[in-house]
């Protein structure tokens, strides 16, 4: 038999296991709903819309052969005496400047093997105008060129950065219809770096260098220029049509969707 004072324990404790058991959440089905999970928010339109852009730019690019055709320069052929005066994009632009360089340093004119090896893409940029209805897209390409000279007897490697910018606008046709096309599209200026990466570094052949560099400095920039803005211009064509009109119809307004870092 309980005492009093033992039945006076447990109803007391028994009281207290009532109270927590009822501030526990009852199971579904037995009266009380579950509150509907909080869905986190998805990333903001137009964070996705820069990120569609310079993916869609980038991967265009890479499928367009951009890396086949900066391995396919024709730099040996214009650096040859005379080969700059062929006509093309750079035709008498750069011919007189080869054919005084050439005559000047000795060996420059005997290069007798110049590639083009590991072309890459980097990680495109994108910077809206001021007024938010421009963009500015960063293409930013590295490459290695071999240079072998009988002056040099061994290949000199040399490492090539070079930065694309290309400017897209939205623009109206005749039937009122608005697209996404290329405007301005030229090298940035001062972001062609060209560094010895293996080679000795002999008088001779530092002279060789400055003056091989020197003419680089003023044939490739424009060179990659003329290859790579056509396929720009091919690959806004290929994007996706929502991807596009979303961006478009932010820039005719105005208003503002890349974020500045």
């Amino acid at each position: 038999m309980f005492s009093i004072g033992g039945l006076l324990v447990f109803c007391g404790l028994l009281a207290q296991a009532t109270a927590q058991l009822g501030a526990l959440p009852l199971p579904v089905g037995l009266g009380q709903a579950l509150p509907l999970a909080v869905t986190p928010a998805l990333p903001s339109g137009p964070t996705d819309l820069a990120k569609g852009l310079t993916s869609g730019l980038s991967n265009g690019l890479l499928s367009g052969g951009l890396l086949g055709i900066l391995e396919n320069l024709p730099l040996l052929d214009i650096l040859k005496p005379g080969g700059g005066t062929s006509g093309g994009l750079l035709g008498g632009l750069v011919g007189g400047l080869l054919e005084k360089v050439t005559s000047v340093i000795p060996g420059l004119d005997n290069i007798i093997d110049l590639k083009v090896t590991d072309p890459q893409l980097l990680e495109l940029g994108l910077v809206q105008s001021p007024d938010g209805h421009r963009l500015y897209v960063t293409i930013p390409l590295g490459l290695k060129l071999g240079v072998k000279t009988p002056l040099v007897g061994s290949l000199l490697e040399l490492a090539v950065k070079l930065n694309i910018t290309a400017e897209l606008l939205a623009v109206k046709d005749k039937q009122d219809r608005i697209h996404l096309v290329l405007g301005d599209c030229t090298h940035s200026p001062g972001s062609l770096h060209i560094s010895l990466l293996d080679g000795l570094g002999s008088l001779p052949i530092q002279s060789l260098l400055d003056s091989l560099t020197g003419v680089l400095n003023k044939v490739l920039p424009e060179l990659v220029q003329g290859k790579v803005c056509p396929l720009v211009n091919g690959v806004l064509s290929q994007l996706d049509v929502t991807l596009v009109h979303d961006i478009v119809n932010k820039l005719i307004h105005g208003l503002e969707f890349v974020i500045k870092v």
